[in-house]
């Protein structure tokens, strides 16, 4: 069989097990690998992930052909291993593709790689009263100079949820400097940068000296910011210690101790309202949500902002016994970990995840001034992507 033309991917997929055998039926292929694992490639899975110049475009690794231009009879004609063990295969159709043996590999969907790919995902690290020990520091100066510590701050931020880096400057928009680090800035009706500090006429209670009961921001937006910098610039007040609770400790924590009132947390939206002169937004959405394996990915809650329950008559006292066990539980010294910011700390936390509160403090005892900013999810993994693959780690 020819020389197919394919596209690089951006990323190298290696494997140290090597195609031992390949048989292939008119709509599957199936590989032997070299430590015995079978691996069955459906026909259609096959020409869909093609990545020859006919169906790439080699500037920007994207896909231009559609897999429903494949006709419905499309069946393998012909397969063979060439001299780099790479799988070649000619279509029924005429047309010809190339899969490198490591890419089909770690993208091979029999059981056994599906149960890799799930068990190599990155798990929370959970965290409460008892296991600070696990939040790390880092230090600015090699955060903004240091690829690798980059890259470890990063998967600590997603991995762990909140970090904290010291020595900071404190000239106001600092921040900027680290949070281009990761990427772009997400901008809100708060502003690019948004000052945290006690002002006349403010649009958020978190603009007062008043307690912040524990919350993530935004709620009211359909996707809550990924990621939050709070920067500290000066704090001479007495009180306005910063608690911060790992929302996913307390799902765990549910799910062992009170798995109904979970249910109901993770099945029933809540309105979350933020309005004023200028702006009204509202969205509604669980609690607590789960992704597709089952974990969970994302608290949404600030009591403030929260609207008036909408659900059927026969539920709603099971899901304030529900609601209120989640508030009792976001109170439970167990699940927080509480620290009075100094200037120069910016504490960098996962806003999907991680629920964060400030004590009341007197602001005629002294100035008391954070900034912050929010970055998307998307950014922060991405990044850590990218970082991965230039760094070799």
């Amino acid at each position: 069989m020819s020389a197919v033309e394919q596209i690089a991917d951006w990323r190298i997929f290696q494997t140290a097990e090597t195609i031992a055998t390949v048989s292939s039926t008119a709509d599957t292929i199936h590989l032997t690998w070299s430590d015995g694992r079978q691996s069955p490639y459906d026909r259609f899975w096959l020409r869909d992930n093609c990545s020859c110049a006919a169906c790439y475009l080699a500037s920007t690794r994207e896909q231009t052909f559609e897999i429903v231009d494949a006709p419905d009879t499309l069946a393998v004609q012909e397969t063979e291993l060439d001299a780099e063990k790479a799988l070649l295969v000619l279509w029924s159709d005429g047309h010809r593709s190339r899969y490198d043996s490591g890419w089909l590999r770690i993208n091979a969907y029999d059981d056994a790689r599906r149960a890799e790919r799930r068990s190599a995902s990155p798990s929370p690290v959970l965290w409460g009263a008892a296991r600070a020990d696990v939040l790390p520091t880092f230090a600015y100066d090699s955060v903004m100079s240091d690829d690798g510590e980059l890259l470890r701050w990063l998967v600590a931020v997603r991995d762990i949820g909140l970090t904290l880096i010291q020595g900071v400057p404190t000239e106001p928009k600092t921040l900027l400097g680290v949070a281009h680090r990761i990427s772009h800035i997400r901008e809100t009706n708060f502003g690019t940068v948004f000052n945290v500090a006690s002002k006349p006429n403010p649009d958020s209670s978190a603009y007062t000296a008043v307690n912040l009961p524990p919350h993530t921001d935004l709620p009211t937006r359909e996707l809550q910011p990924g990621v939050q910098f709070l920067h500290c610039l000066v704090n001479e007040t007495t009180g306005g210690e910063s608690i911060f609770v790992d929302g996913f400790a307390i799902a765990d924590a549910m799910a062992q101790e009170a798995p109904a009132e979970l249910a109901m947390l993770t099945d029933t939206p809540m309105e979350f309202w933020n309005r004023d002169s200028r702006t009204d937004y509202r969205w509604s959405g669980p609690l607590i949500s789960r992704d597709g394996e089952g974990h969970f990915s994302e608290v949404r809650f600030a009591n403030f902002l929260r609207g008036p329950i909408d659900a059927p008559t026969d539920i709603m006292p099971g899901l304030y016994r529900a609601l209120r066990l989640f508030q009792s539980m976001s109170r439970d010294a167990r699940f927080r970990v509480e620290r009075k910011l100094a200037p120069g700390d910016m504490w960098v936390f996962d806003n999907r995840r991680v629920l964060h509160a400030r004590r009341a403090f007197d602001p005629m005892s002294g100035n008391r001034h954070l900034q912050g900013v929010y970055v998307d999810r998307d950014e922060l993994r991405s990044r850590i992507r990218v970082l991965e693959r230039e760094l070799g780690a």
